[in-house]
């Protein structure tokens, strides 16, 4: 299916409240307390306004560049088993434009680079820690043993080797890894390390899909930092409402906010896929000229089928996978919304990509995969409040600011579960569930459909809202190891918003 006209009708619509058209770059600073209370939701379903408005449209870009596009880390093999190599490392990069900033990455200075995991391999991963203080490494969205998945109880210490092994679950998605140690996760990733995970799988969809990582297989990683004039990048509370601070965007690490990045695209149809690796800030994609893009996955994997939207809203911490059929050029823009106490604002050309295949590919599957939806009429009833006391950030009442202080939610394996995450807070949040994947049951009252109606780990709360999640506990059980279940508003999870989950045997 083309698209490359005209808006079309869709089945599935996210609005971004911002008319299309040519991109601008320069993005008004935003103070105060943000956050969208229920009273500003708007339409029906799931669908609900901006935090804040699209901020300053006065000046579009003045440069371009070519996309940079993650290097793919080689794995060595032997037998059954691949091996990956990480360090995560300090370094300094241009944040801000013209201006170095210490920084951080696994392999380089910032960001890390692309892996990918097959389904049924094993995978090994020795990970070293030159940062000069603990770090863990999370494999976000992933579905692992406990004690491999990088939460704050297997922190360790600068100089030493953290090496967990597993099988991969996952089907085919998008996946990330990033720190997860208690009270530094936002230091740590705001200073670049993060990195995507691709997981490849044997099914039908995944051989009709583009696949060529690099030629029509693309990572878009997306962060709205917050940084001063002297390229000092800011993490929490205090550095946040210091004066004179610049909120630049990046995209695969080079700064958008008076660029947009160019990429030929040798195949006519060419496959993004799309992460949210902003601490707080909100990211939408959408096309310049108002056309659709065709979602063909959210953050656990393929759709139903490829659904057209208007425009795709990532929270912080969040993915999505669409595909072009590009018969002209397409500029992608995105729009950043302020998800925290100040923030970014704007709508950015962020990359002008030209169309250059002279292929032409089959329609696009009918269906790409199977969702059954649950029926949650015997499923154990749980109620999850995110609240907050001050700045301090509670689930269920307690801080999690240690593993002894933290809310622990206990199950068993085979558990089937559904529960109410209620935001007891005016705040955004951001709701990240470890170990295992999630159906939205109601958002705010209403039912999910089109694209609501895929598998999700990280899903927005709006303030004084509420989503229902259904789940299913499968494979893992551990009576030392925890999973963690928090907001994924990387400072609201270090002032204390992170809860335990203990899988136990049945």
């Amino acid at each position: 299916m083309g698209n490359t006209g005209a808006r079309g009708k869709s089945k599935r619509t996210r609005t971004s409240g911002t008319a299309g058209g040519k991109g601008v770059h320069r993005r008004k600073f935003l103070g105060g307390m943000a956050g969208v209370g229920l009273g500003a939701v708007a339409g029906a379903g799931g669908t609900f306004a901006f935090l804040s408005g699209a901020g300053d449209r006065a000046s579009a870009a003045t440069s371009t560049a070519t996309l940079t596009v993650p290097d793919l880390l080689e794995g060595t093999t032997s037998g059954s088993t691949t091996t990956f190599t990480l360090e995560a490392k300090t370094g300094t990069a241009e944040v801000l434009s013209g201006v170095t900033s210490n920084t951080m990455g696994y392999n380089q200075s910032f960001l890390g680079p692309t892996m990918k995991w097959t389904n049924g391999d094993t995978v090994l991963l020795n990970i070293t820690n030159s940062l000069g203080e603990d770090t863990t490494v999370h494999f976000h969205g992933a579905h692992v043993p406990a004690k491999m998945d990088g939460g704050p109880q297997v922190a360790f210490a600068d100089g030493k080797t953290w090496s967990p092994t597993f099988t991969v679950k996952d089907d085919a998605k998008t996946l990330w890894y990033h720190p997860h140690a208690l009270g530094t996760t936002a230091k740590q990733a705001v200073h670049g390390l993060a990195g995507m995970i691709i997981v490849e799988d044997d099914s039908t969809a995944s051989s009709d899909l583009p696949s060529t990582y690099g030629t029509d297989d693309i990572p878009l990683i997306f962060q709205s930092l917050a940084t001063d004039s002297s390229g000092d990048i800011k993490y929490n509370l205090t550095g946040y409402l210091s004066s004179g601070l610049s909120y630049p965007l990046l995209l695969n690490g080079t700064n958008v906010d008076d660029t947009t990045l160019t990429f030929t695209a040798t195949k006519t149809r060419t496959r993004f896929r799309c992460l949210n690796a902003s601490p707080s800030d909100i990211i939408t994609i959408q096309r310049s000229d108002g056309g659709t893009l065709n979602q063909i996955a959210t953050d656990q994997g393929y759709l139903t089928a490829a659904t057209e939207v208007d425009s795709i809203r990532l929270v912080a911490g969040a993915r999505a996978e669409f595909v072009l059929d590009l018969s002209d050029a397409v500029t992608l823009q995105a729009v950043v919304t302020t998800g925290w106490v100040r923030g970014g604002s704007g709508t950015y050309d962020v990359l002008a990509i030209t169309a250059s295949g002279t292929d032409t590919p089959d329609d696009l599957p009918s269906s790409l995969n199977t969702i059954d939806r649950y029926d949650t009429s015997g499923f154990t009833a749980r109620t999850i409040t995110l609240g907050q006391s001050g700045t301090t950030m509670t689930i269920n009442g307690s801080a999690g600011t240690s593993m002894s202080s933290m809310a622990m939610i206990s199950t068993t394996l085979g558990s089937k579960e559904i529960w109410t995450i209620k935001n007891g807070t005016q705040l955004e949040h951001s709701f990240h569930l470890h170990d295992v994947p999630y159906q939205l049951i109601s958002i705010n009252g209403s039912d999910p459909t089109g694209v609501e109606l895929g598998w999700y780990d990280t899903y927005e709360v709006v303030g004084g809202g509420s989503i229902e999640i259904a789940m299913e506990f499968t494979d893992f059980s551990d009576d030392t190891y925890m999973y963690m279940l928090h907001c994924h508003l990387l400072q609201h999870e270090d002032e204390g918003m992170m809860a335990s989950l203990m899988v136990t045997e049945s």
